[in-house]
């Protein structure tokens, strides 16, 4: 009875071990399983920004070109952060890069951009919110990279990092590419 006691322990650590393992295998926690994957992009009905910004629509996403949509805000202290890389994405010229701006207004928005800089080929205004539910936004910044066809290649949550571009985004844009 002792020995089975002794094993107890043991198997309790073997379990939380194997826990733990299987947790550094996971998918990256930036790459969000989205329904809208392998589907096309939700329709584009919204304004453009402000009488300065041509806006965007459906017709857009599946122009015969790779698109990459962010969504952010000018509250959103993470979308400073990715600045630099939206900038790359544009001066790439490998995808369009058009942005809705989320749950904001025009003017905070534009002085927003004039801070960090505007990238963006097009921007749209969600003021309420509704078009990112449509796109299943939990939050700012998020990514959509989209392929030739307008069709939903992959979703990124958070602002996009050096790391990040060149790891994740940069080759789902390649692939979006080829794929369509």
């Amino acid at each position: 009875m002792r020995r089975r006691l002794f094993l107890i322990p043991s198997i309790a650590f073997i379990v939380v071990a194997v826990f733990f393992l299987r947790s550094l295998h996971a998918p990256a926690p930036h790459v969000v399983r989205s329904p809208l994957i392998g589907r096309p992009a939700p329709l584009v009905a919204l304004p453009a920004l402000d009488g300065a910004t041509k806006r965007f629509t459906s017709a857009d996403l599946s122009a015969g070109h790779v698109s990459v949509v962010n969504v952010w805000a000018s509250w959103c202290v993470p979308c400073r952060a990715e600045a630099a890389e939206l900038a790359d994405i544009s001066r790439s010229g490998s995808a369009e890069l058009y942005g809705i701006v989320y749950e904001d207004n025009p003017a905070a928005a534009r002085e927003f951009l004039r801070e960090t800089g505007d990238p963006f080929a097009r921007l749209d205004l969600d003021a309420d919110g509704r078009e990112g539910a449509a796109w299943g936004i939990y939050g700012v910044p998020e990514t959509f990279v989209i392929d030739r066809k307008g069709i939903v290649r992959l979703r990124y949550a958070g602002p996009i990092v050096p790391d990040a571009l060149a790891n994740i985004i940069v080759p789902a844009i390649t692939t979006a590419a080829r794929e369509s």
